[in-house]
């Protein structure tokens, strides 16, 4: 007969006689035996004397119950030992509680469970499926994120290749304009040298003349060494030295481009098709009135709003801004691509971009991610800033009317663009949304008056 297998042996010793599994809270009786606190009161529920132990049959006549300490920690090395000894044997993985190996996958805590996990009260509404099938799944679609992974990286190389063709086509252009103007350069001198020669020659033949004959055509000889005075060579022109400066200033950020490639792929595809990549989905939006402050009025269809004169007389509901002049979109995303402009105007200290649905409306508002908000923002007369933590400057050329926000939810990413032209304003660090519903968001300045574009 085959020896009995004493981890086997602990896992029957660390089990409740009542129910079969591992312990729960063990508590020890007068006989010696010990069982589960939630089993023997269950067991002995509604009797008031003459107690009977479940396993020798024992009369007890007290209800006296009491903790069996070194029967837990027995029981925590039993459910170590078990584990060890199912992954040394290479079986399947069990589960910790109940001793069953993990053959189901529960879809909303996204973790391996047993058969009896499934069944209890913990997981019974969940959407729970096989193991294999969901591992399947996630492969399926671990394919699909590699194979967008592998079009970008070649998009990419496609990219870099084109930048490196013109950049190494401008040089080309360059180097030849400089050995043109240095050839010019050399023949001018050449020719110079030429005639400074004759004239010195010229000059020492007179010079050994009688006074007579050497003053005689004095003026002439002197306008002649005046014409033939040394003429500076050509310079490299203004322009010239203008295209080298811009092909530096254009081309001195490429290593730092490159390090983060996919922003900057993103940004050079966005502005040459003039939208986002992917399934871009452009969002009709429109405001709404249940979360902006008292002093804003909005337009009757919702897609205008303007500082008011007057703190109206509205609901002081929970929803509502009551501090900032702010209002939410009422549309709001959990998942894809979405977009829409915004008309800013001339107004002052305004701000564009997106809000966490959490994000607080009465006091205490902090207009930087850490406080849930994504957005550029109009400080001062020509002076814009995004709202980063701490703000970063945008460029002082930029005069924005129209700006265009796109929200990339899955990559937690939001860029502003000047929908004018095209050009990518900024983009924030990734970040992640966990599921929260996302806003359009505006902040309401000085004279100033937004509108949601068509």
């Amino acid at each position: 007969m085959a020896a009995e297998n004493p981890v086997d042996r602990l896992q029957d010793e660390a089990s409740c006689p009542i129910c079969g599994k591992y312990f729960k809270d063990p508590v020890v009786i007068d006989c010696g035996h010990s069982f589960c606190r939630a089993c023997i009161s269950q067991c002995w529920e509604g009797l008031d004397t003459s107690f009977s132990c479940p396993q020798c049959r024992e009369t007890i006549q007290q209800r006296n119950l009491r903790p069996n300490r070194p029967l837990a920690n027995v029981l925590e090395l039993a459910k170590r030992l078990s584990l060890q000894a199912m992954k040394v044997a290479g079986g399947e993985r069990a589960c910790g509680e109940h001793r069953e190996p993990l053959k189901l996958f529960c879809e909303e805590d996204q973790t391996p469970i047993c058969v009896v996990c499934d069944r209890s009260r913990a997981h019974r509404v969940h959407t729970v499926v096989p193991i294999e099938e969901a591992a399947q799944e996630y492969k399926l679609q671990t394919q699909t994120e590699r194979q967008k992974i592998v079009a970008e990286f070649q998009q990419l190389r496609k990219f870099l290749e084109e930048q490196e063709r013109r950049l190494l086509a401008q040089l080309e252009n360059l180097e030849k304009e400089i050995g043109k103007i240095q050839n010019e350069n050399i023949t001018k001198l050449s020719e110079g040298i030429s005639c400074l020669s004759d004239l010195i020659i010229e000059m020492e033949g007179k010079c050994q003349k009688p006074a007579s004959e050497f003053l005689q055509d004095v003026r002439r000889t002197l306008s002649r060494c005046e014409i033939g005075k040394f003429q500076k060579p050509v310079e490299l022109s203004a322009e010239l030295e203008k295209r080298f400066s811009d092909f530096s200033q254009k081309n001195v950020a490429l290593p730092e481009t490159m390090k983060k490639f996919k922003d900057m792929l993103r940004s050079e595809l966005e502005v040459k098709r003039g939208k986002p990549l992917g399934s871009d989905r452009p969002a009709n939006v429109t405001l709404d009135p249940d979360t902006a402050h008292p002093e804003l009025v909005l337009s009757e269809d919702r897609k205008s709003v303007r500082w008011g004169d007057t703190w109206q007389d509205l609901p002081d509901n929970p929803e509502r801004f009551d501090t900032d002049p702010c209002v939410l979109g009422y549309e709001g995303f959990t998942s894809g691509i979405h977009s829409w402009e915004v008309e800013v105007g001339d107004g002052l200290f305004w701000a564009v971009g997106v809000a966490r649905e959490s994000v607080k409306r009465k006091e205490g508002i902090s207009y930087n991610p850490e406080g849930g908000i994504w957005a550029v923002e109009q400080c001062w007369w020509g002076q814009y800033q995004a709202l980063t933590s701490p703000v970063t400057p945008l460029p002082l050329s930029w005069v924005p009317r129209r700006i265009r926000v796109s929200l990339d939810y899955e990559r937690g990413q939001v860029t502003f663009f000047d929908a004018d032209n095209e050009t990518p304003i900024f983009t924030f660090p990734p970040a992640s949304f966990n599921g929260e519903r996302i806003r359009p968001w505006l902040s309401v300045g000085l004279e100033t008056q937004f509108r949601l574009c068509p």
